[in-house]
């Protein structure tokens, strides 16, 4: 059996980062994890051949190749995953698809055969057997929960490593949070499960084996959901590091009430983590409540964030305006709230109903449903009737972006993050890779974009009164540029 296992390509988002991969001479930000997983799963003796369509186009040899073509993808990516699903039926080939996009919006492509609804290790073996039968079936889906403790290595082999900037792998799925927005307890429950530290371990070390030694992002939809099993981790990953030898940096993702355990902040710290994506989403408590955002509810949440810069983490903060509850002003209690708390990395989008999610169905009971997102919360197409004005929504929100990414306030905000910042943990790989993106950025923020006193002054002030921090600096230099044209481009 030859299977060609297809990733769609990204459209221009936050999490794309596509203007900071010229600096770094990289392809794309990450690799599909997904896929590789699923590859793993398969039966040994079948030819397997990965396209991400962020690295290369997919070629008419590539279908013609493959008995089978199995494509995965976010909602966001739904426009080509269409397309290659189009091209796949004109040369004949049947799809087989599966992840986020197709398990809420597999209704929406009539043209594709076959479908894996959720997580692909319940019900892999049913697939495999069905396709070597020659009978595959119009849907498969897990019955319960899966087991990750079953989760094989993924198929690093598949794809070139140095074509990517950071390389994900997960520790466990779920969250227990229930934030009304939010998906995540639809594809993957609310009770976290986790993998093994042996088996994280095995993962890493696989990495190491195919050469990766720079950062790796624990792609987990909320690291702390099971504090005793990520303590387990912790421990494991400390050790690691000792017996490795190995200056693998870690970011992840995690709810904010991690603030409150400075000893597991410290573990992680000293495991090697530099960086933290966490949900903030609104400095409003009304907004908070409406969510159902409890665990940002009745805390400073300045505070929270200063804690964790203080303790040697980054926080990259998601942020939302669009809530029914949100005043005219929304966009200025953003701003202020953003710039005080030094989040350099301010993802801030606007609302979507999600499919399936508690805010869909409530939205929907009201006859407030316009249409399907598209899964890009930097798009202006909200897909249901808001409570603020449209217009001034949407005029907001382009303001909102503009002024944050302008690069003086950027650069303002970055010198924040830095006096409270205290970098600790274990030191990361200097790679040529880094060294390519601040010679670059000499050139590109320095000489040709606007804003060329603020990046001096930054570089400058960070060598004399803070040289240790200086790496940090020039890397929310370059990064900054990506948000920028990003917002340029609403």
């Amino acid at each position: 059996m030859k299977v060609l296992l297809v990733y769609p390509r990204n459209p221009d988002t936050f999490w794309s980062f596509r203007h900071v991969l010229r600096f770094v001479g990289r392809k794309a930000a990450f690799p599909p994890l997904g896929l590789l997983t699923v590859a793993a799963m398969l039966p040994r003796d079948w030819a397997l051949r990965l396209v991400d369509l962020n690295v290369r186009p997919l070629a008419d040899a590539d279908l013609d190749w493959a008995d089978w073509v199995f494509l995965s993808g976010m909602i966001v990516h739904k426009a080509s995953a269409r397309e290659v699903a189009r091209r796949a039926a004109a040369r004949g080939k049947p799809v087989v698809a599966g992840g986020p996009l197709f398990t809420t919006g597999h209704a929406a492509f009539p043209e594709i055969g076959h479908f894996v609804l959720g997580e692909a290790e319940g019900a892999i073996a049913e697939l495999i057997a069905d396709l070597c039968r020659g009978t595959p079936k119009r849907y498969y889906r897990a019955a319960n929960w899966p087991d990750v403790r079953q989760t094989p290595v993924p198929r690093w082999d598949l794809v070139n490593l140095r074509d990517y900037v950071t390389m994900p792998v997960q520790f466990s799925r779920g969250c227990p949070f229930d934030c009304e927005f939010c998906d995540i307890v639809v594809m993957n429950g609310r009770v976290p499960r986790t993998k093994t530290p042996a088996q994280v371990i095995a993962e890493l070390d696989a990495l190491l084996a195919h050469g990766w030694r720079d950062m790796v992002f624990i792609v987990d939809d909320n690291f702390i959901g099971n504090r005793r099993r990520t303590r387990e981790l912790l421990e494991a990953l400390v050790a690691w590091r000792r017996t490795r030898r190995t200056r693998i940096g870690f970011l992840t993702e995690a709810s904010v009430n991690l603030a409150d355990d400075p000893e597991l902040v410290e573990r992680m710290v000293e495991a090697g983590f530099k960086k933290v994506f966490v949900g903030i989403e609104t400095p409003l408590p009304e907004a908070l409540a409406e969510c159902n955002k409890r665990q940002n509810v009745r805390r400073d949440l300045v505070a929270a964030v200063q804690r964790l810069q203080r303790a040697g983490l980054e926080v990259m903060g998601g942020f939302i305006v669009g809530f029914d509850s949100d005043p005219p002003d929304v966009f200025r209690h953003q701003f202020e709230f953003i710039q005080r708390s030094g989040v350099v990395t301010a993802m801030v989008g606007l609302l979507n109903a999600l499919p399936q999610t508690a805010l869909y169905r409530r939205l929907a009971a009201e006859g407030r449903i316009l249409a399907e997102t598209i899964g890009n919360n930097t798009d202006v197409a909200i897909n249901f009737v808001t409570r603020l004005d449209r217009e001034v929504l949407v005029r907001g929100y382009r303001e909102l972006m503009h002024r944050l990414y302008e690069p003086r306030h950027y650069y303002r905000r970055i010198r924040t993050f830095l006096e409270a910042y205290r970098p600790r943990g274990p030191a990361t790989r200097l790679s040529g890779t880094d060294l390519r993106a601040f010679v670059r950025s000499l050139w590109v923020l320095g000489v040709r974009e606007p804003g060329r006193f603020g990046y001096w002054r930054l570089l400058a002030a960070t060598a004399l009164g803070a040289p240790r921090k200086l790496r940090v600096a020039a890397e929310l230099a370059v990064i900054g540029h990506h948000f920028r044209r990003v917002a340029q481009g609403l």
